[in-house]
């Protein structure tokens, strides 16, 4: 594949854990991805490290594969059910967020402009927040992206 024409694309992405995201290439295999994402009533921040395949589909070489690890912080908000004496109420509770993420997806850059669409999953490991240890597998998302 010829060398890319841009080194930067940010974009929004639409799935459980939704949000802006912006990532810079370091070279056409190797690119940084940060993330603001809302999940569980709170906002977390996401660093990445990707890793690029373009030759890996031979019908197409607009669509490759990327995957990469990284760790996320930030906070989730939840309500407390309390009941006492045939009273029941709510209270709202706060607890920060820690963890360690992977992503795997493809991505369909257009040639005709510079926009980009993907799929990806992103399983992440809380070891910080309202549980001690809790492990999704399933963050599936939707991507467009726009590079420059």
């Amino acid at each position: 594949m010829s060398a890319q024409t841009f080194d930067k694309a940010i974009g929004i992405r639409g799935g459980y854990s939704a949000g802006f995201e912006y990532r810079f290439y370091t070279d056409d295999a190797n690119s940084y991805k940060f993330l603001l994402a809302t999940r569980d009533d709170g906002i977390q921040l996401h660093a990445m490290k990707e890793f690029h395949e373009y030759d890996l589909f031979t019908f197409s070489e607009q669509l490759s594969l990327f995957y990469g690890l990284g760790v996320h912080f930030g906070y989730e908000q939840w309500d407390k059910h309390y009941v006492q004496n045939n009273t029941s109420w709510y209270e709202e509770r706060t607890a920060l967020l820690a963890g360690v993420d992977a992503v795997v997806g493809v991505e369909y850059l257009f040639y005709e402009v510079p926009l980009s669409i993907g799929f990806e999953v992103k399983p992440y490991v809380d070891v910080l927040g309202r549980d001690f240890f809790d492990l999704e597998l399933f963050d599936f998302a939707f991507t467009i992206k726009y590079h420059f």
